[in-house]
């Protein structure tokens, strides 16, 4: 019989959902500042390339190494050192006033996020001791994570039609003044009482691979298969072996590769990187979408994506109930059968689709990101014994990072592909290079030279423009279709024989 979580302990699990909520807001809202940063700090293409990718970088290079920090100086103590990095970089880039002033607050905003994701996590697994009330307060964290990355767009578009674009970060500063002040009442401490010593090697060897790795995903997303993108993927795959070897032969390793010696945590870190890979691929072509294609402004838009939003926290809310009547891996492949239902959903988009299609095919998607993702995570978080569940939830969270930025970087590809030889192919050959070059670029550079040109050349450019995205969006959606339907079956296979785990 397992103890019950207490009044205090659910009190405390609020404490833990809203700042996991600032760090899934913080990687979508500068996506609607960054108009209004380039006009007022002036950045070079690369620097806003940095700007918009530091974040992530850090974030994800840093998961592993936070994870087995917290384990050994405290979880707890670990997130309010997280909740002061990031409320003071939080306070440096809403003044920033130079575009390496802002690099250095998001480099910080990465570092104080990867401190943050897997504290909270892990506190839940030492928290809530019932199995059925894990899965529950694992339910409404996947529901705070998920509702960020949707309410981000929200805010931000209220905050920029009033306020400086700077605003968007202050939001985070009060609550971290409040997660600082109510986490010593609420939230209990826990730690690894043996942790072993600490490996340094280990920790550059982590960071460095994994940065090389993203680096690798999102360059090559951008510029292709060159050689810059080959000579750090390859130097990540050589880092991150010799940091699996070490880990295999180390007396003190940081991580537990062992773990993966079960099929079931295997799956669960796959299937986290699966979800994320279609969440972040589609929000993206979702938000072009209705700003690009159906004409929206910032915040209606935001405003329509609240509907999605709310179908993955219902997902994330019901699946612990329904895992009282169905396994949990018919659950977890149901949740990528939706996915995939989703994604077939969006295929069928047309530029004069409107809403409809669009928000059917997003709820489906996140409802599965919400069901799979619960059930995922108390997989992971019960597969490493207590003390060690701050590195195991950073594995997991590492797998949903690389998903983040494999999606982007293939998803966004596809549909950038297509888009640019759709609209280069249909331009005039005498089309002006002013007005080709940002014609073939972007949907948001064909759109805006459309404005340039006289009737009815710019209805056409814009007609143009909206049909050729809506064919890279359309192409992407039926091979994510394919994808997540096989990914379901593998996924099932791994996990028809999961239990619930009761360490």
């Amino acid at each position: 019989m397992h103890e019950k979580a207490t009044r205090k302990d659910w009190l405390g699990l609020s404490v833990l959902v809203i700042p996991i909520l600032l760090v899934s807001m913080d990687i979508s809202v500068l996506y609607l500042a960054l108009p209004a940063v380039a006009a007022d700090l002036d950045p070079s293409s690369n620097q806003t390339l940095w700007i918009l990718d530091l974040y992530g970088f850090l974030l994800a290079g840093l998961l592993i190494t936070m994870g087995s920090v917290g384990d050994r100086i405290g979880r707890r103590r670990l997130l309010m050192i997280g909740a002061v990095v990031f409320g003071a970089a939080s306070l440096i880039a809403a003044f920033s006033t130079t575009p390496e002033m802002l690099l250095v607050a998001r480099a910080l905003l990465g570092v104080g996020g990867a401190t943050i994701a897997p504290s909270t996590l892990s506190l839940i697994r030492n928290m809530f001791h019932d199995p059925g009330q894990r899965k529950e307060a694992i339910g409404l964290w996947t529901a705070g994570f998920a509702g960020g990355g949707a309410i981000g767009p929200v805010i931000g578009g209220f905050l920029l039609e009033h306020f400086w674009w700077g605003s968007v970060f202050l939001v985070n500063i009060p609550v971290m003044v409040l997660l600082l002040i109510s986490a010593p009442l609420l939230v209990p401490e826990f730690k690894d009482p043996d942790p072993g010593r600490f490996d340094p090697i280990s920790v550059v060897l982590s960071i460095a691979a994994m940065l090389a790795i993203v680096y690798a995903i999102k360059h090559g997303a951008q510029d292709g298969l060159d050689a810059a993108t080959i000579t750090t993927a390859a130097g990540g795959l050589i880092l991150g072996y010799f940091f699996t070897m070490r880990q295999r032969r180390g007396r003190d390793p940081l991580i537990d590769i062992s773990l993966f010696t079960e099929r079931a945590f295997t799956a669960a870190v796959l299937v986290q990187f699966l979800v994320i890979f279609a969440l972040t691929g589609f929000s993206l072509f979702a938000s072009q979408y209705l700003q690009l294609i159906v004409g929206l402004g910032p915040l209606a838009a935001g405003l329509w994506l609240l509907i999605p939003a709310a179908a993955a926290a219902l997902g994330a809310v019901l699946s612990p109930t329904l895992s009282k009547f169905v396994p949990t891996g018919a659950i977890i492949a149901g949740g990528l059968v939706l996915i995939a239902a989703g994604a077939a959903v969006m295929a069928f988009i047309e530029p004069n689709s409107g809403l409809p299609l669009l928000l059917v095919g997003m709820s489906s998607l996140t409802l599965g990101v919400g069901a799979a993702s619960t059930l995922n995570s108390d997989i992971v978080l019960t597969a490493a014994a207590p003390e060690k569940a701050g590195a195991a939830s950073a594995l997991s969270e590492t797998g949903a990072e690389l998903g983040g930025a494999v999606g982007i970087a293939i998803l966004g590809t596809i549909g950038t592909t297509v888009y640019r030889h759709s609209v280069a192919d249909a331009l005039p050959p005498d089309t002006p290079p002013e007005i080709a070059a940002p014609a073939t670029e972007t949907v948001g550079g064909g759109m805006a030279v459309a404005d340039l040109l006289p009737a009815p050349l710019d209805a056409a450019l814009r007609e143009l423009a909206a049909s050729s995205f809506v064919d890279g969006f359309t192409l992407a959606a039926t091979w994510s279709a394919a994808g997540m339907g096989i990914s379901a079956v593998v996924i099932y296979v791994l996990l028809r024989r999961q239990t619930v785990l009761t360490r």
